[in-house]
């Protein structure tokens, strides 16, 4: 019988609230995707009940509803007519969904965003440089070598320059020009201002500037207009080096300018106008507000925290504390605090409570990489783990705990508790800037030592394990199996067809060579729960789409990313990507259209594999069969 579109539509709406309650609606290959204004509106049973829907989750803000290719473009139709709404793309379901999100957890994903792509870069020089300085500290005439400056700016370089990383990356995830970007994160960092680190030593102000005075140079632009007692007009020399959240904050201004600049300058004077008046806006904003008001604030933190590390209480407090510095870029000014310590006492205290807080971010990362069920999510958290035990915490940080929060958070627990221990033992270390395993080699007593590594690290991975999971996969016969023998195909092999799927109804063949994957690790909760039918992912190695089987064309998406194949009784999908709807089509290429009749192998759409990782969605190509429910032999492998 066939389905009632209108009906469908008619109970939709009924059970999320009406109308009033649905802030912009639209539609992929595959769902209908909706963003509700009050979510306790929501009749989630009834909603599963409808006839024609397969399945709803919520994601990145979006009820989404699983209803099939083929299908959803009537019932969106029909939705459209029965609410008045008038139809929105994917960037407005975006955008609607994530100002429905607080503005907590809007900016925790904009600082995932932001890190994420960066993170082969960081994890890399992470590595490198807590065992160049584990080498250093073992034998110290390799610092006198030749060897060891070498290896010192391969594992530095990402490190010095991470404000202009950032502000790539940050640009590119705030929808500005990315080249403007480097610039504002080169103009942070500028050759003619004091390196950052160096802020508080004198003798390093006075060979950098020639000066005797050990006062730190100025820019004085506005001559003397205060804000209060503030001098506004007044700006201090000082790079950026080690900071983040204020160069976000800069490149996000940049874009609010840059867009507005694009939508009031003339298009014949825009080329010229919008990049000189951004980046000089910016960078004046940038040095004279965004800078000094983060650099006030760094300096309430360290006058803290020179204060609460004298006593258990305190510790315990920037134990818990301190990986929240990392996230907001301070964490490099504690050298001050450090330095001082050995020229006073000789024994830098402040590196167990910092260790325990590093090595508790490792233990809380490895616990996720142990037990996470996405294979890209092992991927990060393992090698991200163990850069953050060697000291080198921002890729577990930014890639993987914080992501997810609870991790984050055992980390932080597990930090308290060992700096108390630290605190209280009150072991400390001859030298600064280790932590980590590398502090064994500055440590005053290693058994200690070991017993603050093992408390912070141990926690911290055991309350992972129990408040943290992955999203839930169900189990399928095809979990426990190599699904591709161990071989992968090029792109001649894949017209020996191999078949991935198999029932009564017939075989699906291999559409694109590559690895093939359970349709359980596809990073994309309405595909792996198997609600849109049994299938497999593919990691592609070719850029082209062959037909799996002779049919035909049901429906191409509006995006080209996805298309819909009958053959017989089976419903076939082949979607490229995941959330690639949201390119709107851009670096796709479909060979064919509705209602043309293809033969296996035929070749069906060309994607741009390169445009795909650069727009950060997985190029995982996904191939289901959505009616697998109508088979009881199905076999996918």
């Amino acid at each position: 019988m066939a389905l009632d579109y209108r009906k469908c539509a008619q109970e939709i709406v009924d059970n999320i609230g009406g109308r009033e309650n649905i802030a912009q609606a639209a539609h992929c290959a595959t769902r209908l995707r909706l963003v509700i204004k009050d979510n306790s509106k929501i009749n989630k049973a009834a909603l599963d009940n409808i006839e024609g829907v397969s399945g709803t989750f919520e994601n990145s803000g979006q009820l989404q509803l699983i209803i099939g290719t083929g299908t959803v473009n009537k019932v969106y139709a029909e939705f459209l007519s029965i609410t008045g709404m008038s139809e929105a793309t994917k960037d407005d379901v975006k955008a609607a969904a994530a100002a429905q999100q607080p503005v907590w957890k809007r900016m925790l994903k904009a600082i995932g965003d932001v890190f994420v792509p960066i993170l082969p870069a960081i994890v890399a020089s992470g590595l490198m440089m807590g065992l160049i300085e584990a080498l250093g500290n073992f034998d110290a005439s390799f610092k006198n070598t030749a060897w060891f400056d070498f290896l010192s700016l391969v594992a530095n370089t990402a490190f010095a320059y991470l404000p202009v990383i950032v502000a790539i990356s940050a640009a590119r995830v705030f929808g500005g020009n990315t080249f403007l970007g480097a610039v504002i994160g080169l103009a942070m960092i500028h050759s003619s201002l004091l390196n950052a680190w160096n802020v508080g030593s004198v003798k390093a102000i006075n060979k950098f500037f020639e000066i005797a005075t050990g006062v730190i140079p100025s820019w004085n632009l506005l001559g003397d207009f205060k804000i209060g007692s503030w001098v506004i007009g007044s700006v201090s020399r000082v790079g950026y080096q080690g900071h983040v959240i204020p160069v976000m904050i800069a490149v996000y201004v940049m874009c609010i300018i840059e867009k507005w600049l694009h939508k009031h300058v003339p298009e014949m004077l825009d080329l010229f106008i919008t990049p000189f008046v951004t980046v000089l806006t910016t960078t004046f904003f940038t040095f004279t507000i965004i800078g000094p008001v983060f650099a006030y604030l760094e300096g309430l933190v360290l006058q803290g925290a020179q204060v609460l590390v004298k006593n258990p209480v305190g510790a315990g407090v920037m134990g818990a504390l301190y990986p929240c510095t990392v996230v907001m870029g301070l964490h490099h000014m504690y050298n001050v605090i450090e330095a001082g310590m050995l020229s006073s006492t000789g024994l830098n205290t402040w590196m167990p409570i910092a260790s325990a807080a590093n090595f508790a971010q490792f233990g809380a990362c490895l616990a996720v990489g142990f037990k996470a069920l996405n294979r890209k999510t092992k991927a990060v958290a393992i090698p991200s783990s163990l850069s953050a035990s060697l000291g080198i915490t921002e890729p577990s940080i930014f890639g993987v705990n914080l992501r997810f929060l609870k991790p984050f958070i055992a980390g932080m627990i597990g930090g308290t508790v060992g700096a108390v221990f630290g605190a209280i033992s009150g072991i400390g270390a001859t030298s600064y800037g280790v932590t980590g395993l590398p502090g064994y080699l500055t440590i005053d007593n290693p058994a200690q030592y070991s017993i603050l590594l093992a408390i912070s690290g141990g926690l911290a991975f055991i309350i992972t394990l129990v408040i943290w999971r992955d999203e839930p996969q169900p189990a399928a016969a095809a979990e426990t199996e190599d699904l591709n023998a161990g071989k992968n195909f090029t792109p001649e092999q894949v017209l020996e067809f191999r078949t991935v799927i198999s029932s009564s109804g017939g075989e699906i063949a291999q559409p694109v060579a590559g690895k093939v994957i359970p349709y359980t690790e596809i990073n994309d909760p309405a595909f792996a729960s198997g609600t849109m039918g049994q299938g497999v992912g593919i990691e592609p190695e070719d850029n082209i789409i062959y037909s799996p089987v002779d049919g035909e064309i049901v429906s191409v998406a509006d995006s080209k990313h996805a298309l819909g194949i009958a053959a017989g009784d089976m419903e076939i999908l082949i979607h490229v990507g995941i959330d690639t709807v949201a390119m709107n089509g851009d670096g796709f290429e479909d060979f064919v259209k509705e209602g043309d009749t293809v033969k296996k192998g035929q070749k069906l759409m060309k994607f741009d594999r390169a445009k795909i990782k650069a727009a950060n969605h997985p190029e995982t190509v996904v191939l289901l069969l959505t009616n697998s429910e109508d088979f009881d032999d199905v076999k996918v492998g």
